[in-house]
């Protein structure tokens, strides 16, 4: 099966959907209010978008007339739902692997699997390689190229994949963007190393304090902050 060429917005819109009928099944399908929230949330999306509702429809109409979304008959408030894995004629990992694409743009396999957490679990990076390599062979056979494995950029430790269903990518505009995006992580990963030292700091300053207590008070000892005390 043949996806025309998306554009960004039909993208988000689809991807979004995809996520939320695995990430949150009690509220899917989606209202139209609450798939734009999740289309404009600031976290797990790159890049950021600020879709509004007429974009939003307009996508939707077009992501319905190639049957990758249908509209809910059962609820008097419009809602939608996705139609990714039979319109695409993927696999379910093969969907989880494009949806998190779409989503987030350019990832490595290990990028994949963590982001991925919450949509399905992988066994390993190597599971995830695996399911890379099957979409890539879709075009390869003469089908519709799926994905593509991007040139190892500058400041990049691995190579990261990226989703071709909004056609090729402007190799030169990620050149200039995943370097930066390498740093960030690095930063995070970083700060989140040093925000655990300092909780693990205090969490031994606490124990020492209350072993400190416990002995003070067999010696007889009245001891304050700062301050240590004879009782006898």
């Amino acid at each position: 099966m043949t996806i025309r060429t998306l554009t960004p917005i039909e993208a988000r819109v689809l991807a979004t959907l995809m996520e939320k009928a695995r990430t949150v099944p009690d509220s899917y399908p989606l209202s139209l209010n609450t798939l734009v929230l999740g289309c404009n949330q600031k976290s797990s999306r790159e890049p950021l978008m600020e879709i509004n509702d007429d974009e939003a429809r307009q996508a939707l109409t077009s992501l319905k007339t190639q049957s990758l979304v249908f509209e809910a008959s059962s609820s008097r408030v419009p809602r939608f739902e996705h139609n990714f894995q039979r319109g695409s004629g993927s696999s379910e990992t093969q969907s989880v692997v494009m949806g998190l694409l779409m989503l987030r743009g350019p990832q490595t396999p290990a990028e994949l699997r963590t982001n991925g957490d919450r949509w399905h679990r992988f066994a390993d990076n190597a599971a995830i390689e695996g399911v890379l390599q099957e979409l890539q062979q879709r075009g390869d056979d003469g089908g519709q190229p799926m994905v593509q494995k991007l040139p190892r950029m500058p400041g990049a430790r691995e190579q990261r994949w990226v989703h071709l269903l909004c056609g090729e990518p402007d190799l030169q505009a990620l050149a200039a963007s995943l370097p930066h995006k390498e740093e960030s992580s690095e930063l995070i990963a970083r700060l989140t190393a040093l925000e655990n030292s300092v909780a693990q700091l205090k969490a031994d300053n606490n124990a020492l304090r209350h072993q400190l207590l416990d002995i003070s008070e067999q010696l007889g000892i009245t001891f304050k902050t700062g301050v240590t005390t004879l009782t006898s």
